[in-house]
């Protein structure tokens, strides 16, 4: 593995050039005053729960939330006069477009976006908002990106791509060179992967600065776009689903990435939808700071894998925090239910009056909130002469869950959860 760090600059694998740890040098000097210099920085609550040494760099602190920035800045900087007045293009439903909208507008670069029809709304408006051309067309990123090729032909534009330009991989990887500035002793770092290009930038210069560091590759079950090319599968044959990772949501993995990439690698892990879900709780109680799905992967990684990384000085990527509002809070809900603090309890008694006054009595004395209740007297599993109660509570923790159904069994009116 180490014989690549000695590869001249832009040598070729195969028909694609590769990138040097020279140019994320360049690219970080292009980069010095544009861009947030986010800070790492040690969680001893989250090293706590996961076992690991967690050291956290925020990428959600740059000004469109997300380290995307880097790379379509780094490419805009090395446009001609000509290219800059021609305008650019690209195709994304997530933080590229925002990052190509903002630093083009900053520059005087016309910005044309084509966004899917799935894009969420928030992300579409934003993205407006900083001045971009947004047009939608096609109802995958796939689509996106043939129309984006079209009009860029029609209108004489210069591409952008997302992850499979070795401009943008350049200015990803300037966020391997701060963390390693800041934390020499690190020794994983656990990258999310979607088109490939955050990890090509990272592992280029992660593994130049520290060849014995471990790089792992991070992907959503749904979507092992990278997995599939290393195991020679067809991407489209295996991707596929709703994640709530649609930022590493990527059916092909760039080619270009993907060969720079793939030496640098020790190992792909597949991420399920349960572990970004809590991954982005955790960053949001636990740091309280905002993350999207794919924003939490390493941290994602951490939870799934433990044994992996117990032990080890890990440095985790927050890339993102542009999740829709919704979301988040569907989010946080399903952790308090996850976690068992927020339960609908099933009771079924006889329909007499003050039998819910009474169940209620015995919750509030035990310190719980009840935030809803549904009562059924038509349920043909229900006595006649019974009803039957959901009563939704919320606790302090499981244990306070058992010691309240606990109660109500005491009294008579024995729960269960549902």
């Amino acid at each position: 593995m180490r014989a690549f760090f000695a590869i001249p600059p832009f040598r070729t694998i195969g028909h694609a050039m590769t990138l040097s740890f020279d140019d994320i040098l360049a690219a970080q000097d292009r980069l010095k005053g544009h861009i947030e210099r986010t800070p790492c920085r040690p969680s001893r609550t989250l090293s706590e729960i996961t076992g690991a040494q967690v050291w956290v760099k925020f990428e959600n602190f740059q000004f469109t939330a997300a380290y995307k920035e880097r790379g379509a800045l780094n490419k805009l900087l090395q446009l001609t006069e000509a290219e800059k007045k021609r305008g650019v293009i690209a195709a994304s439903a997530g933080n590229h477009s925002q990052g190509l909208a903002y630093h083009g507008a900053r520059l005087g670069v016309p910005v044309t976006i084509v966004m899917p029809r799935s894009t969420p709304f928030m992300k579409v408006q934003q993205t407006r908002a900083f001045g971009a051309d947004v047009v939608i067309d096609g109802d995958s990123y796939d689509e996106a990106s043939a129309s984006a090729a079209k009009l860029r032909e029609d209108r004489d534009l210069v591409f952008v791509h997302p992850f499979n330009d070795l401009d943008v991989m350049a200015g990803q990887g300037t966020v391997a060179l701060e963390m390693l500035e800041d934390v020499p002793d690190l020794e994983v770092l656990p990258v999310p992967i979607g088109g490939g290009g955050l990890i090509a930038g990272v592992a280029t210069a992660a593994k130049h600065i520290k060849p014995e560091i471990h790089v792992l590759g991070l992907e959503p079950a749904m979507y092992p776009s990278f997995t599939a090319r290393m195991r020679g599968v067809n991407a489209g044959l295996t991707t596929g689903g709703a994640t709530i990772a649609e930022g590493i949501a990527v059916k092909q993995v760039g080619d270009v990435s993907y060969a720079v990439a793939r030496p640098l690698i020790d190992e792909v892990l597949l991420i399920e939808e349960p572990h970004f879900e809590r991954a982005v709780a955790l960053y949001c109680n636990v740091e309280k700071v905002v993350s999207e799905g794919a924003g939490a992967a390493s941290l994602a990684a951490l939870l799934a894998f433990p044994e992996k990384f117990r032990g080890k000085k890990c440095g985790l990527i927050l890339t993102g925090g542009n999740i829709d509002t919704r979301l988040l809070a569907s989010v946080l809900t399903r952790e308090l239910v996850r976690d068992q603090r927020l339960v609908s309890l099933r009771i079924i008694g006889d329909d007499r009056p003050g039998l819910l006054a009474t169940v209620s009595r015995v919750i509030g004395d035990m310190g719980a909130n009840i935030i809803e209740v549904a009562h059924n007297r038509l349920a043909l599993d229900v006595p006649a002469k019974g009803a039957e109660f959901d009563i939704m509570i919320e606790t302090r923790d499981s244990q306070h869950t058992r010691e309240i159904m606990d109660a109500l069994r005491e009294h008579g009116y024995p729960p269960r959860a549902v």
